[in-house]
């Protein structure tokens, strides 16, 4: 079990508010089995959480602890008093000013203060991976409760469904700016007749997302699509015929929906479908390959001789891409591996550390792309910064010679490196066709 919003192996627990409202308040006797009044299944979260995880799961579930697993057996317990102790970082106030928004307006009004926690992150040093998985969380937390207000509106769901993000938000690694990628899987048992529900669940959603700041996908990789509100059968024919016949389309496709990530709903829907399409994905060498020389069309922006190519002409003139020719290529390259190694893992740092824990990745080959994409990434987070502190909105477009002699250094050492790995990556791909 990892990341957020799992459930504790299948046990239980008690705390004093069972006692209370179950136990006392209903009159029981003191021999009354402690399993009549815990809470079963309760949610849990993986030991590599990070604490504003916990701190987020319980704003938002208005819950006082959260049990830790390891391998799916119970750790430990967290409860607010230990986060007390440990300060954590301000984005807890904004998931619990989501958690009680009772309207659109609320959630962007909260939403919109993104801006500032970004700047407070990175002006501390904190993580770029740190900094992009609490953005996330907030966006998290802010289409759940769109689901819970979109429920409130239309009533019961009249089958299981399952909101799952892919994208930057599927990867956690959202950052001052960011559209949406998202689709619904439904449970089978789903009637025609039905289908009228989910499309104008995912209307309000999607809408309420864009009211909020994350704008509607230009490629219309959204639930709003009828494409991508589909039983979950429809799913496994999707990925089994992208898997099949690799053309460009299905190679974009696939890239895109294997970050995908659950958000709210029935878990179950997607646990099977991701694993049993890994395995079908890496034992494919034509699909893999096809996917890798997908994957090396985004590169670094390096010349002839290893300076800068920045773009030449348009608005962003003599400015590189930090995302589409920075980070871009990275996750392109993660992908691949969590592919190969049939690794279940979003995140792309999540993805470069369980290749190299697999040997999917050499030791050596994963610290110096972990160093790279580090770099990288916090290099694009201080631009944001920058922009924000300038009274503009965060872009992904940096001038190279804002930085420092070093700076600039140390980002053609970074992208040299991707580049060396997409190279290899591709001579692997050429051995297999």
């Amino acid at each position: 079990m990892s990341g957020c919003g799992g459930r504790a192996p299948a046990c239980g627990d008690s705390t004093t508010q069972d006692l209370t409202e179950k136990g006392l308040a209903e009159g029981l006797p003191g021999s009354t089995p402690v399993g009549e009044i815990m809470t079963s299944d309760p949610v849990a979260l993986s030991h590599d959480a990070l604490c504003a995880d916990v701190l987020h799961e319980m704003l938002e579930r208005n819950i006082g602890h959260v049990p830790i697993t390891r391998d799916n057996e119970l750790v430990g317990i967290v409860t607010q008093t230990d986060l007390t102790r440990h300060r954590v970082v301000s984005s807890g106030s904004l998931i619990r000013e989501i958690a009680s928004a009772g309207n659109q307006s609320a959630l962007a009004r909260t939403v919109a203060q993104i801006p500032d926690l970004l700047v407070q992150l990175v002006a501390a040093g904190t993580r770029h991976d740190i900094t992009t998985r609490l953005i996330t969380d907030i966006g998290d937390a802010a289409t759940r409760r769109l689901l819970s207000l979109a429920e409130e509106k239309l009533g019961t769901p009249p089958v299981p469904y399952l909101w799952l993000a892919c994208g930057s938000q599927g990867r956690r690694e959202q950052t001052g700016v960011s559209d949406q990628d998202n689709c619904l899987i439904l449970d089978d048992a789903v009637r025609p007749e039905d289908m009228e529900y989910f499309h104008a669940l995912a209307k309000f959603v999607s809408d309420g997302l864009d009211a909020c700041g994350y704008y509607y996908c230009p490629g219309e990789m959204m639930a709003t699509n009828p494409r991508w509100c589909q039983p979950l059968s429809v799913w496994r024919d999707y990925f089994a015929g992208w898997i099949r016949k690799p053309d460009p389309m299905a190679q974009m496709l696939a890239s895109v929906m294997f970050d995908l990530r659950p958000i709210g709903g029935e878990t179950c829907l997607h646990g099977e479908l991701i694993a049993e399409t890994l395995d079908r994905a890496s034992g494919n060498s034509i699909f893999v390959a096809h996917m890798i020389a997908n994957s090396v069309k985004h590169v670094p922006p390096l010349s002839l001789f290893r300076s800068f190519a920045t773009i030449r002409s348009g608005e962003h003139k003599n400015s590189v891409d930090l995302k589409l020719n920075g980070v871009v290529p990275v996750v392109d390259l993660a992908r691949i591996y969590a592919i190969q190694g049939k690794l279940q893992v979003v995140n792309t740092r999540g993805r470069l550390l369980a290749a190299a824990e697999t040997d999917v990745l050499s030791p050596s080959g994963a610290r110096d792309l972990l160093d790279a994409y580090d770099l990288i990434a916090m290099t694009r987070l201080r631009h944001q910064l920058g922009c924000i502190q300038a009274g503009g909105r965060p872009d992904n477009f940096m001038i190279p010679s804002t930085l420092s002699d070093l700076e600039r250094s140390h980002l053609r050492d970074a992208f040299v490196v991707v580049k060396t790995m997409q190279s290899a990556l591709a001579q692997g791909k050429a051995m297999i066709l």
